[in-house]
């Protein structure tokens, strides 16, 4: 039984479906150079730009661009699969792994988001990895690239235990990838090229919504924009900026776990993927998200007791079952 305030996030989300307008802001580039040295700098950047904005993007992250670069191929590789042969390792819903397609209906536009994914939780991958003799570097690409985006998302993460008054590894400890219950995730992503016309006519390649996690961490390709933020109050007016896709930058967001663990200090900010406008290439678009979500068996406790405790694995569940169909 959940509580009247537990979704409040998807309460806000059912009413930002308009394309609204467009508005500028900054959103922040932080360095993690010399990270033990500047780590002081690099928290109260962090600070600022989790609790004004919402997301941030990293340089000098240490991510092998090599690495990113073959993620990126093997999603391709991936997707380019007929649609029979990736139905062989099928989306589970209590698992949060395997492949989808046009499965999420986000509660802001209540049609079918146009997309297909494929998630990777290490410890359910039992019959979902693509069959090596395809797909031989896929699985190890995807492992790597798991352990280098937990890595940067622990370091982060690291900054805001300190500044929330945990201990500097508390989330480290709480996204323990040996522990019980180890439920951080990467998904690849690829939104089906459309024209402005179907954009227009209601179509979406994410509608509006907030990520469920403590911490995103997003890969996008040169060239192939579509992702807009719409911070705090602004939800209201729907007024939206474009992220451009830079490859040498992490685009980072607050999920709606560490919201809550925040008291609501820092935030987390609607976010979509727009279709193309008139005169815009009509191109696929791929990206790699790292969501890095508690273990299930920890619990959600605000300091200041502003939402009622809730597993990380109960919070993680009401998410997605209300975000994808049947």
């Amino acid at each position: 039984m959940t509580t009247p305030d537990e979704l409040d996030e998807l309460r806000l989300e059912a009413t930002i479906g308009a394309i609204g307008v467009d508005a500028d802001r900054t959103i922040p580039v932080i360095s993690l150079a010399d990270f033990d040295e500047r780590r002081t700098d690099i928290t109260d950047e962090l600070w600022r730009a989790a609790r004004d904005v919402g997301f941030f993007q990293l340089a000098d992250h240490g991510v092998p661009a090599d690495l990113v670069d073959a993620t990126f191929g093997a999603a391709e590789d991936f997707f380019d699969l007929d649609d029979e042969v990736k139905a062989r390792t099928p989306w589970q819903r209590g698992l949060n792994a395997g492949w989808e397609s046009k499965a999420q209906v986000r509660p802001s536009t209540r049609v079918a988001d146009q997309k297909e994914s494929y998630q990777m939780t290490r410890p359910h991958m039992d019959g979902l990895w693509p069959d090596e003799e395809l797909l031989p570097r896929f699985r190890p690409t995807l492992l790597e690239m798991e352990q280098q985006c937990w890595s940067v998302a622990m370091q982060v993460l690291s900054c805001f235990a300190d500044r929330l008054g945990f201990e500097t590894d508390f989330f480290t400890e709480a996204h323990d990838p040996d522990g019980p219950g180890y439920q951080s995730t990467v998904r690849l992503l690829r939104y089906f090229a459309m024209s402005a016309d179907d954009f227009e006519g209601g179509q979406w390649r994410a509608g509006a919504h907030t990520d469920y996690n403590c911490l995103t961490l997003l890969f996008q390709r040169d060239g192939q924009s579509g992702l807009q933020v719409c911070p705090g109050a602004d939800a209201a007016s729907g007024r939206w900026t474009s992220v451009e896709p830079d490859e040498r930058l992490i685009t980072c967001n607050i999920g709606d776990m560490l919201k809550r663990w925040s008291d609501d200090r820092l935030s987390s900010t609607l976010h979509r993927v727009r279709g193309p406008r008139p005169g815009e290439p009509v191109v696929d678009r791929h990206s790699v998200a790292f969501f890095a979500q508690a273990n299930k068996p920890m619990m959600i406790v605000p300091p200041g007791g502003t939402y009622p405790p809730i597993s990380a694995g109960d919070f993680l569940q009401q998410r997605i079952d209300a975000n994808f169909v049947a």
